[in-house]
């Protein structure tokens, strides 16, 4: 399985961590975030994520920033994709079974590094559920 990973300064110890995890499980990885505590911009390192899901490179994206709202609503600008929000394991749950959410947003400032590895598997060890959901899924876009 292929991920595109990305973080502003608030997310790069967590990024780090992540990436470490997956790797360790046999995934690749693309690192679209920054390597440093230096202050930047979040949107410049989710458009290449998001880019990455809507193009198929990769299967999934995950995000991180200081509240996850930024990065949220970026990567939610682009008609195929669909970030969720989580800072917990339910929710992340939830965004996979119900809104087949393709892309992970992290808020590192609300989660420990532990509870981010541990969302991150549960997102990608997570199915849709299709069936209702997938009618209410098909009317998130505005255009087609």
């Amino acid at each position: 399985m292929k991920i595109a990973i990305g973080n502003d300064h608030a997310g790069t110890d967590y990024k780090f961590a992540i990436i470490k995890h997956l790797e360790s499980k046999g995934y690749a990885i693309t690192n679209y975030g920054t390597n440093t505590d230096d202050s930047v911009d979040y949107p410049d390192f989710v458009h290449p994520v998001a880019q990455d899901v809507v193009d198929k490179k990769v299967d999934f994206g995950i995000l991180l920033c200081g509240s996850a709202n930024g990065v949220a609503m970026t990567a939610n600008k682009y008609q195929q994709i669909r970030a969720g929000l989580c800072w917990n394991k339910e929710i992340v749950s939830l965004i996979r079974q119900h809104n087949n959410a393709n892309v992970l947003c992290i808020p590192a400032r609300f989660t420990s590094v532990q509870q981010a590895v541990e969302m991150v598997d549960t997102f990608l060890n997570t199915d849709f559920e299709g069936g209702r959901h997938q009618n209410r899924v098909n009317k998130i876009p505005m255009c087609s």
